[in-house]
């Protein structure tokens, strides 16, 4: 199973603040779209970083509510892991487990394609393997 195989499942769209963004405007697109992390660009397919919900919790905790209008940039994860659709589903699940991350931006060409969550691997493996069941219980069935 490939990455490109998830992304074809659960969809290409990628949400993209800019690093200039507010994290109040972060905030709010996280809310809006109802996900988790939201890759910073400052355009054209370029990735500069990624922010997620625990970013904004663990800056708000060290530094206050003042956070809140500085920009993205100051709290972003600029040292980005990413993936590519050809790379396997279980070595980038591996990979997000050993390194807890819970988001990671396909890229192809140097250009921000897609992104994958751990919830999107988990479910297209677990859809995977009841298929398999599926497939077995019909071969011992006949």
């Amino acid at each position: 199973m490939k990455i490109s195989d998830v992304v074809r499942s659960k969809g290409d769209d990628v949400v993209t603040a800019a690093p200039d963004d507010t994290v109040a405007d972060l905030l709010s697109l996280l809310a809006e779209h109802r996900i988790g992390a939201v890759v910073v660009s400052s355009g054209e397919g370029s990735i500069d970083g990624i922010v997620s919900e625990r970013d904004v919790v663990r800056h708000l905790h060290r530094s206050g509510t003042g956070i809140l209008e500085g920009p993205v940039s100051a709290i972003m994860t600029a040292d980005v892991h990413t993936c590519t659709g050809h790379d396997d589903v279980s070595d980038l699940e591996s990979r997000m487990t050993e390194r807890r991350i819970r988001h990671v931006p396909v890229v192809e060409e140097d250009r921000l394609v897609a992104i994958v969550s751990i919830g999107d691997v988990v479910k297209y493996r677990i859809r995977d393997l009841a298929a398999e069941r599926d497939q077995l219980e019909a071969y011992i069935t006949q």
